[in-house]
């Protein structure tokens, strides 16, 4: 094993071997029953589930550049039962009950994205290990601690703190003073879904136009350069490419996180590591990390990077600087010194979308037709976009239902600060996480008040 051969930088995604040919572009004015905005998770799912409830729609998705080219090609592979949003918040203002049966139809999702996908012959390396956290720092232990505290009130009973030997049985992390399990969470290959539920959706009688990206989205119809396509019913699933339609500047943040791939470990560092049941990987620092074991034995590992640029723009090519490779590296060989001097074979970036309360979104407005979802805040993975595929058509098809009265449903976030402000707050707020973790690693037992600054002026959760 060597680390000195430089990384393939950018081109997507180490999750797609090669990148697709892309469909044909819209060829000129259409109109359809319904029209979806983005060929990712969002779309794909909102598609099949509206398929699924009436085949007689005419459903139409236009998307920028291929199927999976976003978020949903680009992520970290988790299928999880996280809540996009602030639990204690939400409650407030929509009621306990309300909240813990988001909870639970977020639990449920993973299942049913894993059933969808054995279905429909999709096969994307679904493994069903759950999610291991660490703490390696006394705050970092005192948080995840809260953490399970807060899964078991909100109907999570099922999160377990554990010992550092309990973890180490999981996965060998160097250093952890507590760790913490939630089998509500499924490791997955991002592109093989996505592209899988595409070829699916196709099956079922969607037309899928690429190259074809839509500029403003009007009551009844979607505009682009190659003609207009014109429907009752228009939803917008563009998550972190929100910005980049007109009047939208301002609505969803793009924020960036970035990833690099090993080359495959031998077998011998596995039997050090361990990781033999595929969980899902994450940490409780405030700069956070996440990664899984591949398919292909590879370790995938993720954090933020360069998390936003100026005047919310997104770089298409998905390159990541040198400074980030390295740091990603540094704390994959701090957390698993066994993969010291193995090879990182790609890196990349993508963006997710944050509103400005940092809580997801699903609606339908029935005056205009103009519907949208989205918003996940780093917790798109395919059970978030699933859920919101699901209250969308139950909107559309006009179906009172339980998933229409959960608490993102018709949520209004917000919308962030003009420039330079937005870009101001959000890298002072990264570097303070920053600084945060540094503190922490002196020793303190609760969390750097420096992040809890940070949290109450980003309104996080």
């Amino acid at each position: 094993m060597s680390a000195t051969t430089a990384p393939v930088n950018g081109r997507v995604a180490h999750w797609f071997a090669e990148l697709p040919a892309p469909r044909p572009a819209l060829p000129g004015d259409r109109d359809a029953d319904v029209c979806v905005v983005g060929a990712g998770m969002t779309g794909l799912w909102t598609a099949y589930y509206l398929k699924k409830a009436d085949p007689s729609l005419r459903v139409m998705v236009l998307e920028a550049e291929f199927a999976g080219f976003g978020a949903s090609g680009r992520n970290g592979g988790w299928a999880s039962g996280l809540i996009p949003g602030a639990r204690d918040r939400l409650a407030r203002t929509c009621g306990r009950d309300a909240v813990l049966d988001w909870q639970q139809a977020m639990n449920e999702a993973v299942d049913e994205i894993i059933a969808v996908a054995a279905r429909e012959g999709i096969d994307a390396d679904i493994v069903k290990g759950g999610t291991l956290r660490v703490a390696r720092t006394p705050a970092q232990a005192t948080r995840l601690r809260h953490k399970i505290e807060q899964d078991h009130e909100w109907g999570v009973p099922e999160s377990a703190l554990l010992t550092p030997e309990e973890s180490a049985r999981h996965i060998a992390i160097d250093g952890v003073t507590a760790g913490a399990y939630t089998p509500h969470c499924a490791r997955l290959q991002p592109a093989a879904l996505v592209r899988g539920l595409a070829e699916t959706v196709e099956r079922l009688g969607v037309t899928i136009y690429e190259k074809s990206p839509v500029t403003a989205i009007e009551p009844g119809r979607a505009l682009t350069a190659h003609g207009t396509v014109s429907a009752p019913v228009v939803l917008r699933a563009t998550e972190g490419f929100t910005a980049s339609l007109k009047g939208l500047r301002r609505a969803w943040l793009p924020m960036n996180s970035s990833m690099i791939v090993t080359e495959p470990l031998p077998e011998e560092i596995w039997k050090e590591i361990g990781w033999e049941g595929r969980e899902t990987l994450g940490d409780t620092a405030h700069g956070h990390m996440y990664a899984q074991r591949t398919p292909d034995d590879r370790i995938a590992i993720g954090g933020r990077g360069v998390p936003y640029r100026f005047g919310s723009r997104t770089d298409d090519s998905g390159r990541v600087s040198d400074r980030t490779i390295g740091e990603l590296t540094q704390t994959l060989q701090r957390m698993l010194p066994q993969t010291t001097g193995v090879r990182v074979d790609h890196a990349w970036c993508g963006v997710l979308a944050v509103p400005r309360d940092w809580s997801a979104t699903v609606g339908l407005d029935r005056a205009t037709g103009v519907g949208w979802a989205g918003g996940y805040v780093g917790h798109g993975g395919a059970p978030r976009p699933g859920t919101a595929a699901r209250t969308l058509t139950d909107l559309v098809i006009k179906r009172d239902t339980r998933l229409t009265r959960l608490p993102w449903t018709g949520h209004r976030p917000g919308t962030w600060e003009p420039e330079p402000f937005r870009w101001l707050g959000v890298r002072g707020l990264y570097v303070a996480y920053r600084l945060a973790d540094r503190h922490e690693a002196g020793g303190r037992t609760r969390t750097s008040p420096i992040a809890t600054v940070a949290d109450l002026i980003a309104r996080r959760p």
